[in-house]
């Protein structure tokens, strides 16, 4: 049966209109995802998945969420998928204990539709041109001596989305993704060293155009000198240094430290089991030093130039700035609406799916580090006595409370009397996110602040996979431990 989206929705709503329940929404999502892996300048790889559509119902009943998802969207099916979420919301109620019931707010109704502007749509492309424009830039990693092996990807997404809720929201939107990157490994027989460009947070809001904005062919020498570079560059010696963090790496560290670290469903045992749980507890609001006065952080899905752009999320909360960090003082978490009134604060608009038939869930949108005052970043290297620049990672370590960590970068710079005097191989940072975040003096201005992005964040049982943005620039942080050791 071939059904219309629009038809289909307002299926879905009709029927969740004769339950009698305080709330229940319905989501449906069409997606089209494209990717093209080369390697040593020959396709390896080429996936493509076509209108992918599901769409997911949630009910609020007993004070309990009920959720169902499918595929198929006959009557039959469509009315079985609105029982369904109606009977796990009602049978699981059953298994709350007195006092544990869920509440939340309601809100105004929204009605809006969001279309994506971009500049290339790369599925209206044909398959050849792609292959083609692709494959011109694999083929310029090859031949370069002293690298054994290169990899060039780039991976395309466009989601369609109906949104539309009991209380009387609808929203429509078409947005766009694109996750383009290259890898050499060079190797003397003794060892290897890896670059990437521009580094595993490649991903951006937009067409086929973001393929030519990052000059991939200008930008693979640089990368093929330095792999090569790093081979026989010296290790960090010292115990603590003063490390510059480039926006390349700093979004990941964003990401794992204060990302996660504020998700509020983990106060409340909800990811234990797969993606851990926070440090961070509900007294902390207000008073708790997360960072030094230069950290200033928001959850913020109104930047339109983020992957996590909307302006309804995935629950009927309208898209929205929330400060999770400001002066260096945790004022905010990333939330629902439902734990938003366990804590006694304002939904987020922090909650998005996958795809329509998965739950939604606390998940970052665009969550940024802001600018500070610094300048650029070679005001901050002069402004650097002693220490090291890194950037775009290697490995990384977290433990499930966000508390202590390990990150390894690609390439690191040694910095002495303010200048640039050689790199360094794989250099590593420990610490404790609190003490870390503390030890924050400067951030660079907005001139070097930009968006970052990755196709794979990870959470929830059934897993899902989240497409999201990181702001960063540049910042610098004291006295870090540098060596295990210390």
């Amino acid at each position: 049966m071939n059904r219309s989206p629009d038809t289909i929705i307002k299926y879905i709503m009709n029927a969740l209109s004769g339950l009698k329940v305080p709330f229940a929404d319905a989501r449906y999502v069409m997606t089209d995802e494209e990717d093209l892996y080369f390697e040593k300048g020959v396709l390896k790889t080429y996936a493509s998945i076509a209108e992918q559509s599901s769409i997911g119902v949630r009910v609020f009943a007993d004070g309990c969420w009920g959720f169902a998802g499918t595929n198929d969207f006959t009557d039959s099916s469509l009315d079985k998928t609105v029982k369904r979420a109606y009977d796990n919301a009602r049978h699981g109620a059953l298994f709350i204990p007195e006092g544990g019931k869920s509440v939340f707010a309601p809100l105004k109704p929204i009605v809006a539709k969001h279309t994506q502007k971009i500049k290339v749509d790369p599925f209206t492309m044909t398959r050849d041109e792609k292959i083609e424009k692709l494959q011109s830039i694999a083929k310029k990693l090859e031949g370069h001596h002293g690298i054994v092996f290169n990899f060039f990807l780039a991976m395309m997404h466009r989601e369609y989305k109906i949104y539309a809720n009991t209380e009387g929201t609808r929203y429509e939107s078409t947005r766009y993704q694109t996750m383009p990157m290259m890898e050499v490994i060079a190797s003397d027989g003794k060892g290897i060293q890896t670059r990437t460009y521009p580094g595993h947070f490649s991903a951006r809001a937009g067409g086929f155009e973001t393929v030519e904005a990052f000059r991939f062919e200008e930008n693979i020498p640089g990368i093929v000198k330095e792999a090569t570079d790093i081979l026989s560059a010296p290790r960090i010696e010292e115990e603590r240094a003063d490390l510059i963090i480039g926006g390349g790496h700093l979004a990941l560290q964003l990401h794992e430290s204060v990302g996660h670290a504020t998700e509020a469903d983990r106060i409340f045992g909800m990811e234990i089991s797969y993606a851990g749980k926070t440090f961070v507890k509900p007294e902390m609001l207000g008073n708790f030093r997360y960072g030094s006065d230069h950290v200033n952080i928001v959850s913020d899905s109104t930047i339109e130039e983020g992957i996590g752009f909307h302006l309804v999320d995935d629950e009927g909360v309208p898209g929205r700035r929330t400060d999770i960090v400001k002066n260096g003082i945790l004022v905010g978490m990333q939330n629902s609406r439902e734990v938003a009134s366990m804590m006694g604060t304002e939904p987020s608009s922090n909650m998005k799916a996958s795809h329509g038939d998965n739950i939604p869930l606390v998940r970052m949108t665009n969550f940024s580090l802001l600018p500070g005052k610094a300048g650029t970043l070679n005001d901050l290297i002069k402004s650097t006595e002693r220490g090291y620049l890194l950037d775009f990672t290697k490995t990384w370590s977290i433990d499930d409370n966000r508390y202590n960590f390990q990150f390894t970068t690609e390439i690191g710079w040694k910095i002495v009397d303010g200048e640039i005097k050689g790199i360094v191989k794989e250099p590593t940072y420990y610490g404790i996110t609190p003490e870390f975040w503390n030890s924050c003096d400067a951030v660079c201005s907005e001139s070097e602040w930009g968006i970052h992005g990755t196709f794979h964040c990870g959470k929830g049982e059934p897993g899902q996979v989240m497409k999201l943005s990181h702001g960063v620039a540049p910042a610098r942080f004291r006295n870090v431990a540098v060596n295990v050791k210390a």
